[in-house]
């Protein structure tokens, strides 16, 4: 699952929504928003976030943060390191080959590093 995909998922079932009924009003299939909010699916358009920001009722910092989060929700990540030191390449190809097997408390301390 992703960033995106957790918060619409959280702010859908807070509202009572289910899930066919919020696609249908989006005009977009149910499978696509399922796979939107399980991390099947690349990042939305930005049309499509405000569009889920309108029908959730979000506004001012709920919204800025749905937006934010769509743009962090990419499941595929590639990253270019080159031209980079052997550092930060080696950095790149552990945390890629490591990341399925990390415990979460890792995952969260990193996170909060790298969200100074």
């Amino acid at each position: 699952m992703t960033p995106f995909g957790a918060k619409v998922r959280t702010l859908r079932e807070a509202k009572g929504l289910q899930l066919k009924q919020m696609a249908a009003d989006l005009n977009v299939s149910a499978a696509y928003l399922s796979a939107l909010e399980h991390g099947r699916r690349g990042k939305p358009a930005p049309g499509l976030v405000m569009q889920i920001c309108g029908y959730l009722g979000c506004i001012w910092d709920e919204a800025e943060e749905l937006k934010a989060l769509a743009e962090l929700s990419h499941p595929k990540v590639t990253l270019d390191t080159s031209g980079l030191s052997p550092a930060r390449t080696e950095l790149a190809n552990r945390l890629g080959a490591a990341i399925r097997r990390m415990p979460e408390e890792t995952v969260e301390r990193l996170l909060a590093v790298l969200r100074r």
